[in-house]
């Protein structure tokens, strides 16, 4: 919320600067946010009149002007302003005066100068050229009761400071300077100004029948009718200023004057053109299939759950949010119904969200509004409307169906000390709440507070205790130690840390990206093969409604907007969490019922395994690249590899990820039809593992070095085509025994065809496999016979179980 100290100060006016008063703002819990000066420095610059204002002699769109600046002599300045004539008083800016800073970042000097042969002893000044206005209209035009030759910073009070508060949702109270000026006179124990509501005189007798018809919706309900207003009247200039420097732009006098009393005492109301009323008003929730046009412009669809305000005819204005398009005030409007109502905050809350917008008024009523003072403010925006619009006012009809009951509230002074963390007496509690205008009754060792009507916020023991710390000051607070013991949580040395899965990726030339976890609903159907994703009743944009159950989506998203910006090599991992559905998963203080939320690690790489050089030729990343750079993320582990199917990869160039017995994920080619959709000009190659099993590791064990040498014997078999390199290692090693270390393949063999036949004596559907195999023993050197025995042991294997012949 943004308001001008000097308006505050018209309610409170505490002995501090207006840092001071912001320090104790925020230290009460009222956070400034920001605190800037309305208007930047310049200066000489004083109130002129225009005495008169000829055609300069050689230019059609120039006056000369005399200025009487309150020094005796006229100033004669030259102008192109189109409002500039004689009469006006506008700001005028001597000689030597400094202007704010333009686009140089230089403040502006004026000088003794001459426009087209006629000397100009100065400037005449717009609202912009002072940047306190973006508007720039010609001159800015003063009161008439500006006095020529005073400071304009002074005549403007341009040296006023805005504050800009960041308030939580429990200080519906602080919605308003009134409300604001309440909490300092509280903190200060500077007097507060009640403001005044005089009833005003009734001279017309026409009431505007209004039914409630849901209690549920709106407790209470006031209002009158005013005749004979003139809404070609120009709002005040102090009220259109004080508007301005709360960021509200002035619309017309009866508009200015709803928003004018919003900010001043938090009230949102809403001004009917009361002609354009069919019969009587209705108070009562939407129906399906409803329309109104709003303020706004944007016509929206209702339902039962939405509470309106209708006529005989129609729906006229959304509750306690915007009024609608149909009963707005005009220039023609003559006859109007002033309404000022209390809206259930739970029956206004989110609403205006359903509608992608959100207002002023939705803000205050979704967290409540004094339901106590509605007659008091339709007093006084009457009164601001006759004084402004004239007009004749009828009777104020007040109908009360139903208001919060303020159930008194116990603080227990041990308590309030133990929370706070530092001794307080039942004299400083019993002050701290006074202070606030809070109604309180004292017990042994208790206070009983009676909320007042505009505290919706205090409903329990600890509502009070932070009123109590507050009042007192944060500042007061001591510092202690903790008493509990501080003991760092050990990771067990099986497992590394996430930051572990980073640093390595990185090594491997990944860099690390942070996204969403709201993904299209498309890339979950197209990416993660999932019909069924979890849906967000609430999404922060309408692509974005889904919970994600893979981070590949975000990766291929990421990949793209890289791509567009003419990236040539892109390597991307996220470590994130995934969102599934599981009915299996019992809620915990780690989990939601239904809902597994298990965290994953992806990478993404596109373009050449290498970045440009002299040293190896170019050549794009493929399937085995990443496949390499899974192995040694996983290393010491050693993962197996087996064909696979994924919705997100091609069908023939993916591979699922075992550790053990266990699938841990998968790795792979994006497939073609989506890289045909996201106009890849080639394929990224992804891998998505579960993290929990990246994480583990083995713990090393010692070992001896072997004092005997190894043995390598080399064998070259003959298997069918279709017999992969899993199979051929697996057959090996379980017929090697306690002898074997190691087994690699290091050779195939398919001979080309020639016009003889197939080449090498091999079929056309084999090949030719050449494995070294690494035997020794710990205890002694081996034996000839321990050789042949190992080697005829895996030959024997694979002949069983691959169907190989020795070549």
């Amino acid at each position: 919320m943004q308001f001008p100290e000097s308006w505050l100060r018209a309610f409170c006016n505490p002995p501090l600067t207006s840092q001071q008063l912001a320090d104790t703002l925020t230290m009460a819990g009222l956070e400034v946010e920001e605190l800037r000066p309305f208007a930047p420095a310049f200066t000489g610059v004083v109130v002129g009149q225009i005495l008169s204002a000829e055609q300069h002699p050689n230019a059609d769109r120039l006056r000369v002007c005399q200025v009487d600046v309150g020094q005796g002599a006229p100033l004669n300045i030259v102008c192109g302003a189109p409002n500039a004539r004689a009469g006006i008083k506008v700001p005028c800016a001597t000689v030597g005066a400094l202007l704010p800073p333009g686009e140089d970042g230089k403040p502006f000097a004026i000088k003794l100068g001459k426009l087209r042969g006629v000397e100009s002893q100065g400037m005449l000044c717009s609202a912009k050229e002072l940047q306190i206005s973006e508007e720039s209209n010609g001159l800015l035009e003063l009161a008439d009761d500006a006095v020529a030759g005073r400071n304009i910073r002074e005549q403007l009070g341009l040296d006023d400071m805005l504050f800009t508060l960041k308030l939580t949702p429990n200080l519906a109270h602080c919605l308003s300077v009134y409300g604001i000026a309440r909490e300092v006179s509280a903190l200060t124990g500077t007097p507060l100004v009640q403001p005044e509501f005089p009833k005003a005189a009734v001279q017309v007798q026409d009431r505007l029948p209004v039914s409630v018809q849901a209690p549920d919706l709106c407790g209470r309900f006031s209002g009158r009718v005013v005749r004979g207003v003139n809404t070609q009247a120009q709002t005040p200039a102090w009220m259109v200023e004080r508007l301005a420097r709360c960021g509200q732009r002035s619309v017309s006098p009866l508009v200015d004057i709803s928003n004018y009393v919003m900010f001043e005492l938090g009230r949102p109301s809403h001004i009917f053109d009361l002609d354009k009323i069919h019969g009587g008003l209705q108070v009562r929730w939407g129906r399906e299939g409803e329309q109104l046009k709003l303020l706004n412009g944007n016509t929206v669809t209702l339902d039962s759950s939405v509470g309106v305000i209708a006529d005989d005819l129609q729906v006229e204005s959304l509750a306690g949010i915007m009024g609608g398009d149909a009963t707005a005030v005009s220039d023609d409007t003559k006859s109007i119904f002033i309404e000022a109502a209390f809206w259930w905050p739970k029956a206004i809350a989110g609403r205006s969200r359903r509608y992608n917008f959100s207002t002023d008024a939705g803000h205050r009523f979704e967290r409540g509004v004094d339901p106590s003072t509605t007659v008091e403010h339709v007093e006084r925006i009457t009164q601001l409307v006759l004084e402004i619009c004239g007009g004749q006012a009828g009777p104020l009809d007040d109908q009360v169906l139903a208001l919060p009951e303020g159930r008194p509230v116990t603080l227990r002074v041990a308590r309030t000390a133990k929370v706070i963390g530092m001794p307080v007496t039942q004299e400083q509690c019993v002050g701290a709440l006074r202070r606030l205008g809070l109604a309180v009754t004292e017990g042994e060792g208790t206070v009983t507070v009676a909320p007042p009507a505009f505290r919706f916020d205090l409903q329990i023991e600890e509502d009070l205790i932070e009123e109590v710390a507050r009042v007192i000051g944060y500042e007061q607070l001591p510092t202690n130690p903790p008493l509990a013991p501080i003991t760092a949580k050990l990771r067990v040395e099986s497992r590394r840390g996430p930051f572990a899965v980073r640093r390595q990726l990185a090594q491997l030339g990944y860099q690390e990206t942070i996204n969403f976890s709201f993904v299209e609903e498309r890339w979950e159907r197209e990416l993660a093969g999932n019909a069924d994703p979890i849906k967000l009743l609430n999404p922060i944009a309408s692509q974005m409604n889904v919970m994600r159950s893979s981070l590949l989506g975000s990766l291929i998203a990421v990949l793209k907007f890289n791509l567009d910006r003419k990236a040539q090599r892109v390597r991307l991992f996220e470590l994130g969490r995934v969102f599934r559905k599981d009915p299996s998963v019992q809620d915990s203080d780690t989990s939601v019922a239904g809902f597994d939320q298990p965290m994953r690690v992806a990478g993404l790489a596109y373009g050449g395994v290498d970045s440009l050089q002299w040293g190896c030729a170019e050549r794009n990343v493929d399937f085995f690249d990443i496949k390499g750079d899974v192995q040694a993320l996983l290393a010491p582990l050693q993962a197996s590899f087996k064909p696979a199917e994924h919705s997100a990869m091609h069908p023939g160039r993916c591979a699922s990820v075992w550790l053990g017995e266990r699938c841990i994920g998968h790795v792979g080619e994006l497939h073609p039809k989506w890289r045909q959709g996201y106009d890849l000009t080639q394929a990224p190659v992804m891998f998505e593992l579960a993290l929990d099993a990246v994480l583990q590791r083995e713990v090393p064990v010692f070992q001896s070095v072997s004092r005997h040498q190894p043995v390598e014997r080399d064998i070259a078999i003959v298997v069918k085509e279709a017999v992969t390199h899993a199979a051929v290692m697996e057959a090996i090693r379980d017929a090697g025994g306690e002898l074997l270390r190691d087994a690699v393949l290091f050779d195939v063999y398919r001979p080309k065809k020639t016009s003889e036949g197939q080449g090498g004596g091999l079929a056309s559907d084999e090949k030719s496999l050449a494995v070294r195999l690494t035997l020794s023993r710990e205890d002694a050197t081996l034996t000839e016979q321990e050789i042949e025995a190992a080697v005829k042991g895996a030959l024997v294997s694979l002949e069983q179980r691959v169907g190989a012949r020795l070549r």
